[in-house]
């Protein structure tokens, strides 16, 4: 690559050290451009329509990256077949930072339970970043319904089996869904959509009875008024919504059922980039722009380096398998 004149005292140089110091000269310029990192905009990848707890999330840490980072970030939603479409994309892109995928268990815990083949391998094909939050959801029904509680529900549901219809538009609410079906004792009709926002028009409509849905999607309904709330799934109270109980509460023992947000990158990013990236990342989670997003959704602030990502996914690929073969979901 480099032509070297060879003078007298350059011959005298051993060949060992001369063919360092040619590695060093080949490898700085590699290094001095991943110094500059960022330095042009860095797209979000989210799985979810617009509107959905993770493009919230996405936005809300894309604008803190953006104010701390100077460089702008861009949301690219691209919702749809279960995460698959947005997930391929970050998978086979270029593997320098600038693509960030933003998503949730959906994709890299749930689906490879869900599906016998998915387009994408969410270990090999990614390098985790950061945990960005994590949060419970709600139980959330038409105001048609004639039920005002979750045991009330369930008398209706056993009273006319498979009439009452449930939508999700995640993993993480579809589970919760199946679980409560298995845990209740209850047959529902499961109806699927590209992302819980879209499921949620369905519900205000009366076109689905029923959704177990993240807190930001469901709760701004709630507070309107459009949506009852029946419970919520996780192990305590919302302290958005206190005077909802919790679906264990509520006379279903046991059930529980949690979501996480994460960012990925496509892998083969150079280690330097993924560390600053998860700089950057988790000062923005934790920042005042942010805080709004975590403070309104009930989403716990959850960060982590990204050895400590690789680990939590595994965990919670093995957790999600067993809640989905406990309940009976063969994959498709």
């Amino acid at each position: 690559m480099y032509a070297f004149r060879r003078s007298k005292a350059l011959a005298a140089i051993p060949a060992a050290i001369l063919a360092l110091g040619t590695f060093a000269c080949l490898a700085l310029p590699a290094g001095s451009a991943w110094a500059e990192y960022p330095d042009k905009p860095i797209r979000f990848v989210v799985p979810f329509a617009a509107g959905s707890a993770t493009d919230q999330l996405a936005r809300a840490v894309g604008k803190a990256v953006t104010q701390e980072a100077t460089v702008s970030v861009v949301v690219d939603n691209k919702p749809g077949a279960n995460g698959f479409i947005a997930a391929s994309d970050v998978a086979k892109a270029a593997p320098d930072g600038y693509t960030v995928l933003i998503t949730t268990n959906t994709t890299h815990a749930a689906n490879e339970h869900l599906f016998k083949k998915l387009p994408y391998d969410p270990v090999k094909d990614y390098a985790p970043v950061t945990a960005l939050g994590r949060g419970g959801q709600i139980m959330v029904v038409n105001p048609q319904v004639p039920a005002k509680t979750v045991g009330e529900f369930i008398a209706l549901a056993k009273k006319e089996p498979g009439k009452l219809s449930f939508g999700s538009g995640s993993s993480s609410s579809r589970i919760a869904g199946e679980l409560f079906q298995q845990m209740a004792h209850v047959e529902l009709l499961h109806v699927p959509y590209k992302s819980n926002p879209l499921a949620i028009t369905d519900l205000l409509g009366n076109q689905i009875q029923m959704m177990i849905t993240d807190t930001a999607t469901g709760l701004p309904q709630v507070k309107s008024g459009k949506l009852r709330a029946l419970g919520v799934s996780g192990k305590v109270r919302s302290p958005l919504a206190p005077d909802v109980p919790t679906i264990d509460e509520a006379g279903v023992k046991g059930y529980e059922m949690s979501y996480w947000f994460a960012a990925y990158t496509p892998a083969g990013t150079p280690p330097a980039v993924v560390n600053k990236l998860n700089q950057m990342l988790v000062k923005a989670a934790r920042s005042d722009t942010a805080a709004t997003f975590y403070q309104t959704t009930g989403t716990e602030v959850f960060t982590t380096s990204p050895a400590e990502l690789a680990k939590f996914q595994s965990q919670e690929s093995a957790k999600w398998g067993r809640i989905i073969k406990a309940a009976n979901i063969q994959p498709e």
